[in-house]
C-alpha cells in the first residue's frame, strides 16, 4: 500500500470517527462521565482498602459510593441553598447591577442605559435564559443516566477478567491487553486523583480568602470554583473571575474598603479578584506541576487544543474530560507502530510510556521477558 493511499484512509477514518462522536455525543459523554466517575470510585475504594486491615474490597467499594454520593448531595445542597440566598437579596442585587450598567454606559458617553429586567426578558435574555432552562433540564436527565451506567458497571465487573480471557486466548497478547489496559487505568486515576486534591486545596484556602474578605455566599462561590477547576487552563481563569464579579454587585462591602461610592466597590473587586488570583496561579504553578509528575504528560498546547476539541464535539461534559480522554488516546496510540508518532506530538516529553524505551516488557507463559 503506497503512502497516497495510506493517508486517504486515515484522512477518511479521522472523519468518520470525529462524526461518530459527535452525532452520539448525547449518549457517549454521558456513559464517559460514568466511567471516569466509577474509575474515581474504584481508586478510592483501593485506597481504603489498603488503609483498613481488616476491611475488605467489597466494603470498601460501598463505604467509597457511599461518600462519592454524599459528596454529590452536598455539593447540590450547597448550590440550591447558593440560588436561595441570591433570591432572597435579588432586589439589592438588581439594583446594584443597574448601577454598573449605568456606569458602563456613562464610562462610553452613552445615553439610555438599560436595565437588568429589559436585558433579562427582551428577545436576546429570553433565548439565552430558554438555553440555560434546557441545558439544566438536560443535565438533570443525564445525572440519573450515570448512575444506572455506573450500577452496571460495577455489577460487570466481575466478570471482565473471563472475558478477556476468552477475547485474546494467547497468554502474551492476553498479558499485553492487560498491561496497556493497567497503565490507562494509571493514569486517568492519577490525573483524576491529583486534580481532586489540587481543586480541593485551591478551593479551601479561596474559601477561607473569601470569609476574611467578606464576600458574601462563599461557600457557594467556593463550591463553583471546586468544580470549574477540573477543566484544565479556561476552568482557572473563569474560577479567578467568578468571586470579584459577584463581589462587584454584592449588597453591601466591608467597611475597611478604602475610597469613595461608586468607586470602593471596583476596589473591594479588584481585591478579590487578586487574592483568588494568587490562590489559582501559585497551586497550579508550583505545586500542581510536583504532584501531578508525569501522570498528565500532556504537552500545553495539546492540552488547549484538547480542550477546544472536545468542547465541541460533547458540549461541556467534553471540557471536563478533555485532559484524561487525550491521556487515554496518548496511551492507546503509543501501542502501535503506526500511530505512535501521534502518541508522541501528543506528549509534552516526546516519550508517551513514560521514562523508557517505548517498550513493554511482557512475561510469556514459559516465563521468559520478552519484548514488545
Amino acid at each position: 500500500m503506497d503512502r497516497a493511499t495510506k493517508t486517504g484512509i486515515w484522512i477518511i477514518a479521522t472523519g468518520v470517527i470525529i462524526t461518530f462522536l459527535y452525532v452520539g455525543r448525547g449518549i457517549l459523554s454521558t456513559f464517559a462521565m460514568a466511567v471516569f466517575l466509577f474509575l474515581v470510585i474504584e481508586g478510592f475504594a483501593r485506597m481504603i482498602d489498603n488503609w483498613s486491615l481488616t476491611m475488605r474490597l467489597g466494603v470498601a467499594r460501598a463505604v467509597a459510593i457511599l461518600i462519592v454520593l454524599g459528596g454529590f448531595v452536598g455539593f447540590i445542597a450547597l448550590l440550591a441553598n447558593g440560588v436561595s440566598q441570591f433570591g432572597r437579596d435579588a432586589a439589592e442585587y438588581e439594583e446594584k447591577i443597574n448601577g454598573l450598567i449605568q456606569d458602563a454606559y456613562s464610562l462610553v458617553n452613552m445615553n439610555d442605559a438599560p436595565t437588568l429586567t429589559h436585558l433579562i426578558f427582551n428577545e436576546g435574555g429570553q433565548k439565552f435564559f430558554a438555553t440555560i432552562a434546557n441545558a439544566t433540564g438536560d443535565l438533570s436527565g443525564d445525572l440519573i443516566l450515570i448512575f444506572i451506567y455506573i450500577a452496571f458497571l460495577f455489577l460487570a465487573q466481575s466478570g471482565w477478567t473471563r472475558k478477556l480471557d476468552n477475547i485474546f486466548p494467547n497468554y502474551e497478547k492476553r498479558a499485553m491487553v492487560r498491561e496497556v489496559g493497567d497503565e490507562a487505568r494509571r493514569g486517568i486515576e492519577t490525573y483524576l486523583w491529583t486534580q481532586t486534591v489540587i481543586s480541593a486545596l485551591i478551593t479551601f484556602l479561596t474559601y477561607i480568602s473569601l470569609l476574611m474578605l467578606g464576600v458574601q455566599n462563599a461557600l457557594f462561590l467556593a463550591a463553583l470554583i471546586f468544580v470549574l477547576n477540573y477543566i484544565p487552563t479556561v476552568g482557572s481563569i473563569v474560577a479567578a473571575l467568578v468571586p470579584p464579579l459577584f463581589a462587584l454587585v454584592q449588597p453591601d462591602i466591608p467597611a475597611w474598603i478604602p475610597g469613595a461610592p461608586p468607586q470602593d466597590i471596583y476596589i473591594y473587586a479588584a481585591i478579590v479578584f487578586g487574592v483568588v488570583s494568587f490562590w489559582q496561579f501559585s497551586i497550579g504553578n508550583f505545586i500542581q506541576p510536583r504532584m501531578m509528575g508525569d501522570s498528565l504528560n500532556l504537552s500545553a498546547l495539546v492540552v488547549l487544543l484538547a480542550l477546544a476539541i472536545w468542547g465541541v464535539l460533547w458540549g461541556i461534559p467534553g471540557m471536563f474530560l478533555s485532559a484524561p480522554l487525550t491521556v487515554l488516546m496518548m496511551i492507546l496510540f503509543a501501542q502501535s507502530h503506526g500511530t505512535r508518532w501521534i502518541a508522541i506530538l501528543l506528549s509534552a516529553d516526546g516519550n508517551p510510556q513514560g521514562k523508557g524505551d517505548g517498550k513493554t516488557a511482557v512475561t510469556t507463559a514459559k516465563g521468559d521477558s520478552e519484548i514488545i
